[in-house]
């Protein structure tokens, strides 16, 4: 009797315990944390047994291309300069450890102003008065192009102050024009951009032609001559600038006036018959026409 209820206990104890671990089963089972981790290790399963392990490739990554900057940003060897004075629209007096130098600008042509045999060319002071105030007392950086100096000595270099380009600047606001001479060519695409531009807005040079009279009182403060050249002058008197041109060509008569694109190459050689005149009218007058130029 006693054997019996013993094994009655146990089979009752191990039908319970059977019935706990699988309602235990079913609850973990229903979880969703365990159908996820469940779902994991299946997929990592297959992985495994679809393909070998690799080892990773590494991923190629673009490098950005250098940004491209304007020409007067690059960073060729310059010299660092003191001014010691500026001379005119495209000169200045620099000092180099000690050294005093004159520099003329390359590539750009400002009106004359100190030129004993010549009289003041128009926007000449406003050109010097620029530059001045783009560089005097300052320290700038010089870079040579080809050429180390021009027929007179000076050296002949771009001129920087900081990134500031200053024979382009001057172009830009119209108190300078593009004068290239090579092999010293290597900004020249950069000075006609800037011609182009301050021709297009009317700046200095590129602005309204005052008469003879005024551009020399403006420039020197002195009064025009009386009387002018109403039949064409030989020697020009001070204020009088308009060139009266004759083509060997053609036998045109053609007038230049300050700022013009043919203006400063043009030498009038009285014996041809050419002439300085005050004003245009009397270069009209006399059978002149301006230049298209």
């Amino acid at each position: 009797m006693k054997k019996r209820t013993l094994f009655l206990i146990i089979g009752a104890g191990t039908v319970f315990a059977c019935l706990a671990c699988f309602a235990l089963g079913l609850i973990t089972s229903s979880s969703p944390s365990y159908k996820a981790t469940a779902t994991a290790r299946a997929i990592a399963r297959a992985t495994e047994a679809a393909s070998p392990t690799s080892t990773p490739k590494p991923t190629n990554t673009l490098t950005p291309a250098p940004m491209q900057t304007p020409a007067w940003t690059s960073t060729p060897e310059r010299v660092a300069a003191q001014v010691l004075r500026v001379i005119d629209g495209d000169t200045i007096e620099i000092n180099i450890d000690g050294q005093q130098y004159k520099v003329r600008y390359i590539g750009i042509d400002t009106p004359e102003t100190v030129v004993p045999s010549q009289p003041v060319e128009w926007m000449g002071r406003e050109a010097t008065t620029a530059n001045e105030a783009l560089v005097g007392g300052k320290t700038v950086y010089l870079e040579k192009d080809v050429s180390e100096t021009d027929k007179y000595g000076r050296l002949l270099r771009y001129v920087f102050v900081g990134e500031l380009f200053v024979n382009a600047e001057l172009v830009r606001q119209g108190y300078a024009q593009v004068s290239t001479y090579p092999p010293d060519v290597k900004y020249q695409s950069l000075f006609l951009q800037m011609q182009q531009e301050a021709r297009a807005a009317g700046r200095g040079l590129w602005g309204a032609t005052p008469t003879a009279g005024i551009a020399e009182a403006t420039a020197t403060g002195a009064p025009p001559v009386a009387g002018g050249c109403p039949q064409g002058c030989i020697t020009p008197p001070p204020g009088c600038v308009i060139k009266g041109n004759i083509s060997q060509s053609t036998g045109e008569k053609i007038y230049h006036v300050p700022g013009g694109a043919s203006y400063d190459e043009t030498v009038i050689n009285p014996s041809a018959g050419e002439r300085w005149f005050c004003t245009e009218q009397e270069a009209i007058a006399n059978g002149w026409r301006r230049s298209k130029r």
